[in-house]
């Protein structure tokens, strides 16, 4: 079966309706809001013009790094790498903060571009970067200062293939081995259709967005996937969003918005930041999807308490909408029912433990609480014991194994990862399923994801999860509200639990804090029965997620490790200190004087 690929479907909508809004870009100054719009087809003239620049400088398949602030420039810019066969590679723009840098610095390095496209506002800020960590042999350009290009210079998609290369994104693991995932035009269009059919979304509806462009769901189901479609798409910047989470809903009314995502995090704050007057003066309920995606378990109370502060703004609790998400299988991998309330399941946890699904009794005093990220659609996924191979039944937890033509072609200039992979068969002998390191299981046709199998806490044979512990932290003690953590283990002669949580200045005296990590410590030993023996505190923000909201525990265990965190306390095993903390006395620190 052919597709049709995002180049042609643009072609398509400018050609039959080019005043059509694609894009609308919405900023505050001090006292209002402005807008800015690019219709398709101004944006199908602006990505063939730049496709006829790009082919003086590139060949088709030549990669071209992307570092842009939200913005119409990077949709043109995307868009028009597109047309010319040049593979786009979104980064973070690398704007000072010192994980964006080195992020930016290990995409570059990996993906090996032959242009770096920016906008005239950040070209001095890209090319002092490109200086410092000797990226100048590139040829750096801001796709805004170029001088109008004639749009015959470019010579159409006929060079566009479904297996042609159409986007190099990195998964949002490790700053220092970032991984490329090589998503082809065919399992793009494949990955836009199911998302579609899920959400039953048409060329009328408006999509709004805040998360960052270089975000798997920012880019490719808030943008991408829109302008495939025929629709428009309204975009605001993350800092927008932060300095007033009311922008966003009040954003949602104004423009008719059907669809828009965010962290289950952003949720919560509009919850408890957006006041009675905003609430009583916004209108909610033509939002049929605010949707929720990831690859880690979803918690259910920032969402019921979203649906029950907003509820008197027309707010309807069905429109919740949960989904499972993957870099390696271009995005969209399942999501929930329209017009289903919000699926919240009770299961037994020791039963968990064993890597068993049953539900709990009705008076169990302890239940696990999951959501359920959904139907699959459009994809064969499969429940794999990860040691056999063995294909398990409903109720068992394994890896989450998925077949289709969503699945992406591999991770860029790396063959014997992507084999293992992107290349795994069943016990049976079934192959060319995505091994995608996530622990999930099936029960009654919906798919429930317990989180990444290397992140699983396996002591005395049990089975823990961190994200269950990483709750428990925060409900410990008042102090953590709204401030994030994460729980990892570390290599040692027992296997040693680190947990690692954000503190406020007023907590930092370190007698306080002593007491503090007792009491986490106390807690989790209560709920799981388990010794914790680190403890960790770090000022406010440094607690790593990705751009749409998942803490990154491999990063932070990778900090840990390197004694890279600058923590506020610790409170560490004399063994883990040994191994990690060497230049460091032996006794928990503190630099609660040094905090802001």
């Amino acid at each position: 079966m052919g597709i049709v690929g995002l180049v042609e479907r643009v072609i398509r909508h400018a050609g039959h309706d080019p005043d059509r809004e694609a894009v609308v870009l919405l900023r505050w100054g001090e006292r209002e809001e402005h807008s800015e719009s690019l219709r398709y087809g101004e944006l199908d003239q602006a990505a063939r013009e730049l496709a006829g620049r790009l082919r003086d400088r590139c060949r088709p398949g030549d990669r071209a790094l992307l570092l842009y602030p939200t913005g119409l420039e990077f949709v043109k810019s995307i868009l028009g790498c597109m047309y010319a066969g040049v593979v786009p590679v979104p980064a973070p723009l690398p704007d000072g903060d010192k994980h964006h840098l080195m992020r930016a610095t290990g995409i570059a390095l990996d993906s090996d571009p032959r242009i770096v496209l920016t906008d005239s506002a950040s070209l001095v800020t890209v090319s002092d970067w490109m200086s410092q960590d000797g990226l100048d042999r590139l040829l750096c350009t801001a796709t805004d200062l170029a001088g109008p290009a004639d749009p015959g210079g470019w010579d159409g998609p006929t060079h566009i293939s479904p297996a042609g290369l159409a986007l190099l994104r990195y998964t949002t693991g490790s700053t220092s081995d970032p991984k490329g995932v090589m998503i082809s035009n065919e399992n793009l269009a494949h990955n836009f259709e199911i998302f579609r059919d899920t959400f039953s979304l048409t060329p009328a509806d408006r999509c709004l967005s805040w998360l960052p462009l270089h975000d798997g769901t920012g880019l490719i189901e808030m943008l991408l996937e829109p302008l495939y479609r025929g629709a428009t798409t309204v975009l605001m910047s993350a800092d927008d969003f932060f300095t007033d989470p009311c922008r966003w809903l009040e954003a949602v009314d104004k423009y008719d918005v059907r669809i828009s995502s965010a962290p289950g995090f952003a949720y919560r704050l509009c919850a408890r930041e957006v006041t009675d007057e905003q609430v009583r003066g916004m209108d909610l309920a033509r939002w049929e999807h605010a949707f929720v995606g990831g690859a880690d378990p979803i918690e259910p109370e920032p969402l019921i308490e979203f649906a029950e502060r907003f509820g008197p703004a027309g707010f309807r609790p069905e429109a919740v909408r949960v989904g499972y998400h993957i870099t390696e299988s271009t995005l969209f991998v399942s999501g929930t029912r329209p017009g289903r309330p919000l699926a919240v399941e009770r299961f037994d946890p020791s039963r968990l433990e064993q890597n068993i699904l049953l539900p709990a009794a009705a008076d169990a005093a302890a239940a696990r609480s999951l959501v359920s990220s959904g139907t699959v659609n459009g994809l064969d996924i499969r429940i794999v014991d990860p040691e056999s191979a063995s294909v398990l039944p409903d109720g068992r937890l394994g890896e989450i194994w998925i077949r289709g033509r969503s699945v992406a072609r591999g991770y860029w200039r790396r063959e014997v990862e992507t084999d293992r992979v992107f290349g795994a068969a069943t016990g049976d002998g079934e192959g060319g399923y995505l091994r995608t390191g996530d622990l999930g299981v099936i029960a009654d046709a919906e798919l429930y994801v317990l989180g990444r199998m290397r992140e699983m806490l396996v002591v005395g044979g049990r089975s823990l999860y961190p994200h269950d512990m990483e709750k428990a932290v925060r409900t410990s003690d008042t102090r953590f509200a709204d401030l994030t953590g994460t729980v990892f283990a570390v290599p040692s002669p027992r296997q040693e639990i680190v947990v690692l949580h954000e503190v406020q200045a007023e907590t930092a005296d370190p007698a306080s804090l002593s007491t503090l990590a007792r009491t986490v410590k106390d807690w989790l030993s209560r709920c799981f029965g388990v010794r914790v023996a680190n403890v960790a505190f770090l000022h406010p923000g440094k607690v790593r997620k990705s751009p749409g909201g998942k803490v990154q525990r491999a990063l932070m265990r990778e900090l840990f490790m390197a004694d890279a965190l600058d923590p506020v306390y610790e409170d560490l095993d004399i063994e883990t200190r040994r191994r990690y903390r060497a230049v460091r006395p032996a006794l928990a620190v503190s630099h609660g004087k040094d905090f802001r």
